[in-house]
């Protein structure tokens, strides 16, 4: 699945489906510029200690 990195706070969000722009579930990233904002895999995140996940976006994040 893919996820919507958010360069500037390194947040990883949920791609909203059948979306081919930056839009996300949650609706964080909808005033974030697009040069800011990366599709990229969430399996991958997982490995990168720098990004955290969108608590609105998952579960297991906690948040909002």
């Amino acid at each position: 699945m893919d996820g919507v990195l958010n360069e500037t706070t390194k947040t990883i969000h949920k791609h909203e489906p059948g979306r081919s722009d930056f839009r996300t579930i949650c609706g964080a990233t909808s005033h974030v510029a697009h040069d800011q904002l990366r599709l990229i895999s969430i399996d991958r995140s997982e490995n990168d200690a720098g990004i955290e996940r969108c608590g609105r976006c998952f579960s297991e994040a906690g948040g909002y």
